[in-house]
């Protein structure tokens, strides 16, 4: 052992001081570059995306818009605020026409500018500012369709198929939110099933070759049915003026449209269905109709191959309490919404302009499209 030791020593004793320095550096060196290898891997592994975890991504907000309306519809002023309203942030309302130069979008009501009232800017249009066409009249009653193609951006209006979709009227399942405020609808009490009075129409535009005009001179030959409106029957002063109150006294009311045109549903049928009186419907088909409603809240004049059958039907449900609750039974569950002309449309329509900003599509075929 003593002899080993010596020989060790004598090793050690051979190499210089450089040598000895020169291996130390070494060693310190491929310490520090292992430990920054091991380091390095681990940070790669730390942050390494998990294919299971979105990258989230920076979305700068919305910037807020403002909307021109151009012309008020029909004379009638309504600048809403948005965020109170409804919860729509980032609107600016206004009917100030010098604002047109800084507005993100234009709201143009047809009957105005089809019926030539109104006339569309003479300046030209700012770069990415949205047009849009409104429209709440059925096509049988919107002239000049033809004269705006490929001039506007969006359109908004009762068809469910329009750039912005706001109906007359909708029901949607209790605690489903909606724009704007639904009201539950009542179940079926024994005052609903044996209502005093039978059947009402509420009309105010009468023409002989309508045809629910037509409808209802057949109708009239087989039932009582209580009209009102010009030309008619006052609404009674306990009514006080409210469609919706008068019929709440009937069983049913015939929400019958001035012209049929694809989702073409008006406050008629909504008031109705607010009163709680079964609807008697004529506009588009049972079909067109039974995506807005349930199929058993309403009764369709096509479902009956003759009017007298559909009166018949009537009567048979009046003094048969157990059928005619089979027609209302369905509104436990739901509550309905009613637009609110036209704040719900300005704030509704703002809001699809925050959501677009940079896109400028142009609707081609608007009258084409509209009386399809």
């Amino acid at each position: 052992m003593a002899s080993m030791e010596a020989d060790v020593q004598g090793k050690d004793a051979g190499r210089s001081d450089s040598d000895l320095c020169f291996s130390k550096k070494n060693c310190v060196r491929l310490c520090v570059a292992t430990v920054g290898l091991f380091t390095f891997i681990g940070l790669c592994l730390t942050y390494l995306p998990d294919e299971h975890k979105p990258i989230p991504l920076f979305r700068a907000p919305k910037r807020a818009v403002t909307l021109l309306i151009w012309a008020n519809p029909f004379g009638t002023r309504d600048i809403p605020n948005c965020s109170a309203l409804y919860k729509i942030d980032g609107c600016r309302i206004t009917d100030d026409r010098s604002e047109y130069a800084r507005a993100d979008a234009v709201v143009f009501h047809h009957r105005e500018i089809g019926a030539g009232s109104v006339q569309l800017p003479s300046e030209p249009r700012p770069s990415a500012q949205k047009w849009i066409w409104m429209n709440y009249e059925s096509p049988s009653h919107s002239p000049r369709l033809g004269s705006f193609e490929g001039v506007f951006n969006l359109t908004m209006s009762y068809r469910k198929d329009s750039s912005i979709f706001i109906p007359y009227g909708s029901v949607v399942p209790v605690g489903r939110e909606v724009t704007g405020v639904a009201q539950p609808l009542s179940t079926p009490s024994d005052s609903e099933l044996s209502r005093p009075h039978f059947v009402a129409w509420v009309v105010s535009n009468w023409s002989q070759n309508q045809a629910r005009v037509i409808l209802y001179n057949k109708l009239r030959q087989y039932i009582d049915v209580d009209v009102f409106g010009h030309g008619h029957r006052p609404l009674p002063p306990e009514s006080g003026n409210n469609v919706v109150q008068l019929v709440r006294q009937y069983l049913f009311y015939l929400a019958m449209e001035n012209s049929q045109h694809t989702d073409y549903m008006t406050e008629k049928l909504w008031n109705s269905i607010e009163a709680g009186a079964v609807p008697v419907v004529l506009g588009p088909s049972r079909k067109n109709y039974e995506r807005f409603l349930p199929p058993e809240a309403f009764i369709h004049v096509d479902d009956f191959p003759t009017v007298e059958e559909l009166a018949r039907y009537l009567q048979t449900l009046r003094v048969n309490p157990g059928r005619l609750k089979k027609h209302l039974d369905w509104r436990k569950g739901y509550s309905m919404h009613q637009i609110v002309f036209w704040r719900e449309q300005y704030c509704t329509a703002c809001k699809a302009v925050r959501s677009s900003l940079g896109k400028t599509d142009v609707v081609q075929n608007l009258g084409e499209w509209y009386k399809s």
